[in-house]
């Protein structure tokens, strides 16, 4: 494998959207949500050891997560799992990862992705990287993968892309106009009909020069604190300097801090069957159904007269659930949520809203 190609997996979420099962203590990243006997993280892991030497892999997560993720990940060096020591969003989170791995190769070449998408196609998901990390090889850019919506999801950012712009060579691949978080159900289903957006996959490819002249213009206040510290990273003192980084560090997502501001961002069109299973929907979307579109999780459910509905429950409850439709039911030793499908999003505030009320217990 080349040499210069490296990942990083960001895996310091807390995974709200998918409480009860997911809890700040064992988010939903480490659970073995698809029930295939690996969590997330490790499907993750091992989709990207077959496209970049497995010593190249960096996992970013929270510190309290150390060791859950080296006992999920054996095989990983415990120097490539970097540690936060507080959630600071995915920019300072992507410049750790940078300022460490230009201690190891100042031409590396890098994917950044989340830790807890879905993929349906792992061999057009490769070959879609392996393409990008062509491009960017050769091209000063910020590349961001794009997935052609199948619904006006109003749960997903989406991108405008520029097909004025194109690439010689590259199929798919074009300029990008405009990025729009999360909008609302009408101008989603605008966006889809028009054809011209994609959904924001928060998958990134791009040279270590590139992003770290980004970092310097439009983050110039994260860069230095890294940059004013770059000699203690892959050292002794690394863990001390992060300690004493990260709680002056901007909380600041990377795709607000850098592209939406950088000109030379080029979005590279995919269909790999992804999904950021963000929520309950996004899960029983992507899962087989029963003759009545219900998805069932459990040894011991019984539905009658239900339907277009999520059940998740231990194989060691009862569940019975009668007359609904497009619900979301999930049940767990200490909690039970029952909601509409159309409320998931609410599912955040909710748990913000329990945290008030009961503190850490339930969370």
């Amino acid at each position: 494998m080349n040499k210069d190609l490296f990942c990083v997996i960001m895996a310091g979420g807390a995974g709200t959207r998918f409480w009860p099962v997911s809890r700040s203590s064992f988010p939903k990243q480490f659970i073995d949500i698809l029930g295939v006997g690996k969590s997330l993280l490790q499907i993750t892991f091992e989709r990207f050891a077959r496209i970049v030497p497995q010593e190249n892999i960096f996992i970013v997560t929270s510190s309290e997560y150390k060791e859950l993720t080296l006992k999920q990940l054996p095989q990983m060096k415990e120097e490539n799992v970097l540690l936060e020591p507080a959630r600071r969003n995915t920019a300072p989170c992507i410049a750790y990862a940078n300022f460490r791995i230009q201690q190891i190769n100042p031409n590396a070449k890098i994917v950044v992705a989340p830790s807890d998408h879905l993929i349906l196609n792992d061999s057009i998901f490769i070959d879609t990287i392996n393409e990008g990390f062509g491009f960017v090889a050769e091209n000063d850019c910020l590349l961001t993968l794009g997935i052609k919506p199948t619904r006006p999801d109003t749960g997903y950012g989406y991108i405008q892309f520029d097909s004025s712009i194109q690439f010689d060579g590259f199929q798919n691949l074009s300029g990008v106009k405009a990025f729009t978080e999360k909008p609302n159900y009408d101008l989603a289903k605008f966006f889809v009909e028009s054809g011209e957006f994609y959904w924001n996959s928060g998958i990134f490819i791009w040279s270590l020069q590139s992003i770290q002249q980004s970092f310097k213009e439009f983050l110039p206040d994260v860069y230095s604190l890294f940059n004013d510290n770059a000699d203690k990273f892959a050292t002794p003192d690394e863990a001390e300097t992060i300690a004493k980084i990260y709680p002056v560090c901007e909380n600041i997502s990377i795709d607000y801090g850098v592209m939406e501001k950088a000109k030379n961002v080029v979005v590279l069109g995919a269909n790999f069957g992804w999904s950021d299973l963000g929520t309950w929907n996004s899960l029983y979307e992507n899962l087989d159904k029963d003759c009545d579109n219900n998805v069932v999780d459990g040894e011991n459910i019984l539905l009658y007269d239900t339907k277009n509905s999520i059940v998740n429950a231990p194989s060691d409850k009862l569940v019975v659930a009668m007359g609904l439709d497009g619900y979301i039911v999930v049940d767990t030793k200490d909690a039970l949520l029952i909601c509409s499908k159309s409320d998931e999003q609410k599912v955040r505030t909710i748990v913000n809203d329990i945290k008030t009320k009961t503190g850490d217990r339930f969370i």
